[in-house]
This record gives C-alpha cells, sequence and structure tokens, in this order.
C-alpha cells in the first residue's frame, strides 16, 4: 500500500486552499446538511428563513467548527492549515452558530438554547476527545450528527417535537451508524496501514490478489450512495414544501 494514499476518499492533494476543502468532509457534511433540511420539512408548518438560518447555523457549527476541531486533534486529514487557523476556524463557526441560533430562539421558543448548548458542547467533547473520550463513542456520534440535527430543525421550525420527528431522528442516528460501521475499517486502510497482502482463492481456481482497493472500494461506494440518497430525500422534502 502507497504511503501517498488519501486519508479519505474525498481529501484533495494537501496544501493550499485544498487543505480547506477537504476540512470540509463535503460529501458527509451534505449528508448532515441533508438532515437539517428533513428535520424542518417534518414540521407541520416550514418558514423559509429560519429554515435557512438553521442550515447556516450546522454548516458553520458541523462543517466547519467540528471539523475543524476534529483535525485540531491529530491532524486525521493531513492537512498543513496552522494551529492557530484551526482554532479560530472552530471558535469563530461555533460562535457563529450559536449567534444564529439565539436569533432563531428568540423568535420561536427559549427552549431551543438547550439545542444551542448542546451542539457546541457535543462538538467540542466529541471531536477532542475530552473527559477522556467518555464522549467519543457511537451512541454520541449517532445522537450528534444524526439525531440532533433532526430534532434541533424541527424544533426550530415548529417549537415543539411530536413523533414524526423522533421517528426521523431514530433513522438518522441509524443512518450514522451505519456510516461508521461502513468508514471505520476504511479509515484504518487509509491513515494507519502500510501494507495489504494475500490472495483470494475461489471455488473454480481463480485467485484475486487482495489490496487496499479490496478492503476499500465497496464500502466507500456504499457511503456514497448513502449520502446521495440522503441528499435527494432533502432535496424531495425541499420540492414537496416549496414548490
Amino acid at each position: 500500500m502507497s504511503t501517498e494514499a488519501r486519508p479519505a476518499f474525498y481529501a484533495l492533494a494537501p496544501g493550499g486552499w485544498r487543505d480547506y476543502v477537504t476540512l470540509l468532509h463535503p460529501p458527509y457534511t451534505a449528508w448532515h446538511l441533508s438532515y437539517v433540511v428533513i428535520g424542518a420539512c417534518l414540521a407541520p408548518h416550514v418558514p423559509a428563513w429560519r429554515l435557512a438560518l438553521t442550515v447556516l447555523a450546522f454548516f458553520l457549527g458541523l462543517g466547519i467548527g467540528a471539523h475543524a476541531l476534529d483535525e485540531l486533534n491529530g491532524r486525521p486529514l493531513q492537512t498543513r492549515i496552522p494551529r492557530s487557523v484551526l482554532i479560530a476556524l472552530a471558535a469563530g463557526s461555533l460562535a457563529g452558530a450559536s449567534a444564529i441560533g439565539i436569533v432563531v430562539a428568540i423568535d420561536v421558543d427559549l427552549w431551543l438554547l438547550p439545542f444551542i448548548a448542546f451542539g457546541v458542547f457535543i462538538a467540542c467533547a466529541y471531536n477532542l476527545e475530552l473527559f477522556g473520550g467518555r464522549f467519543h463513542g457511537s451512541f454520541w456520534l449517532a445522537a450528534g450528527w444524526g439525531a440532533f440535527p433532526v430534532l434541533t430543525a424541527y424544533f426550530a421550525a415548529s417549537g415543539e417535537i411530536r413523533g414524526e420527528a423522533v421517528l426521523a431522528a431514530v433513522f438518522a442516528g441509524l443512518l450514522i451508524r451505519a456510516q461508521q460501521i461502513l468508514s471505520t475499517p476504511v479509515r484504518d486502510v487509509r491513515r494507519r496501514t502500510v501494507s495489504v497482502t494475500g490472495v483470494i482463492e475461489r471455488t473454480d481456481g481463480t485467485r484475486v490478489p487482495i489490496g487496499p482497493d479490496t478492503l476499500t472500494t465497496a464500502n466507500e461506494l456504499a457511503l456514497k450512495f448513502i449520502a446521495a440518497a440522503c441528499i435527494a430525500l432533502a432535496a424531495a422534502f425541499l420540492l414537496l414544501r416549496f414548490a
């Protein structure tokens, strides 16, 4: 296995502006933002401006802030972004997301403030592995990156949580768990494996060499399709509510 293998299938060659694109984890950020759209569009009424602000807040807090913190903690994407810039990106984007949330909370319901507090907390606790990594497990990934966007967007749109929102949050959380199961062995191969060797022997006598692609291609293709499916579902909800 080449030591020059990219740390993720969406990672660009390191250096310059490409590092900032890689930092966004584009397919995963789009996937999680689709949960925001789905959650909001499930609400009885969907004020367009509130949905737009909620999407922007999650783009800042999750797409930029959480990912900057993750890169700060061990450089998993191997970018060359200076540490001071990562800190500034994380602090600025989380502050911006919180400010947007507070504006929406004042207009909708102040009970949105606990959602905001949880979002900031889980972004820091999960990605920086605070408290001995207690909030870095599978449950918190599914809750923070799956269920939380759905519930927050629904509450921001409607000022309440109903059964359909809870079920949609379960759907989102389960998909994030599937994402983790698929991506964990891929990350292991891409980021922590020096070489992969071996052979697959078929019943018809053919022999297929085993390489890194053997262990990553199918999982990554599945991840791409799941991300695309969630984005398509979110687009369908937007058309249903606003077309």
